[in-house]
C-alpha cells in the first residue's frame, strides 16, 4: 500500500494485457482463397476449366473440369453439367456425373441426379441422390486416373437379367 490509488488506475489502463475484461483476439494473416463465383442471375453454357475453386449459385450448362479444386454448387445454383474436381459440395440442384479425387459432399438441401465416382461422399439427411455411388480407395485412384483418360466414366451396370438365369436353373434342379 505504498503507491495511491489514483497512480495504479493509471498504469493499468495504459496496459490492455494486464486488464481482465478486455479481449484482444489474435490476429493471423492467411492468404485468402481464390476462389471464381457464378452469380445467381448469370447462365452459362458450355465448357468450363480452370484452377482455381468455384462457386455457382447460378445455371450452368455443359462440362466443368477443375481437377485439382473444389466446385460448390449453392443454395441457388443449377448445374446441368458433369463435373470433374478435387471436391464437389451440393447445396443446390445438379444432374450428371461426378468425378472427384478426394471427396463429394451432398447437403441437407442439394439434389443430385446422376453416378459419383469418389473416394469419401458425405450425404447429409434430407439430400437426394438419385444414381450410382462407386466409393474407391486411394490405390483405385491412380489406375482410374489413367484409364479416365481415355474412355470417359461409365456407371456400372447392374446384374438383373443373371438373377432370373438363377432362380430358373434352381427351379428346374
Amino acid at each position: 500500500m505504498l503507491q495511491s490509488p489514483d497512480n495504479s488506475q493509471a498504469v493499468r489502463s495504459s496496459s490492455p494485457a494486464s486488464n481482465p475484461n478486455s479481449y484482444n483476439p489474435v490476429k493471423t494473416t492467411t492468404a485468402p482463397i481464390e476462389q471464381a463465383t457464378i452469380g445467381r442471375s448469370l447462365v452459362i453454357k458450355g465448357e468450363i476449366s480452370g484452377t482455381e475453386a468455384l462457386y455457382i449459385d447460378g445455371r450452368v450448362e455443359g462440362k466443368i473440369t477443375l481437377s485439382n479444386n473444389r466446385v460448390t454448387i449453392g443454395r441457388n445454383g443449377i448445374v446441368q453439367a458433369d463435373i470433374t474436381a478435387r471436391e464437389v459440395v451440393v447445396m443446390g440442384k445438379v444432374t450428371g456425373n461426378l468425378e472427384c479425387s478426394d471427396r463429394v459432399d451432398i447437403r441437407s438441401e442439394g439434389v443430385l441426379n446422376g453416378n459419383v465416382s469418389t473416394e469419401r461422399i458425405s450425404i447429409e439427411d434430407g439430400a437426394v441422390v438419385k444414381g450410382g455411388i462407386q466409393v474407391r480407395s486411394g490405390q483405385q485412384k491412380d489406375k482410374n486416373q489413367s484409364q479416365s483418360q481415355s474412355k470417359p466414366f461409365e456407371a456400372p451396370k447392374p446384374a438383373m437379367a443373371e438373377v432370373p438365369k438363377a432362380m430358373a436353373a434352381a427351379a428346374g434342379a
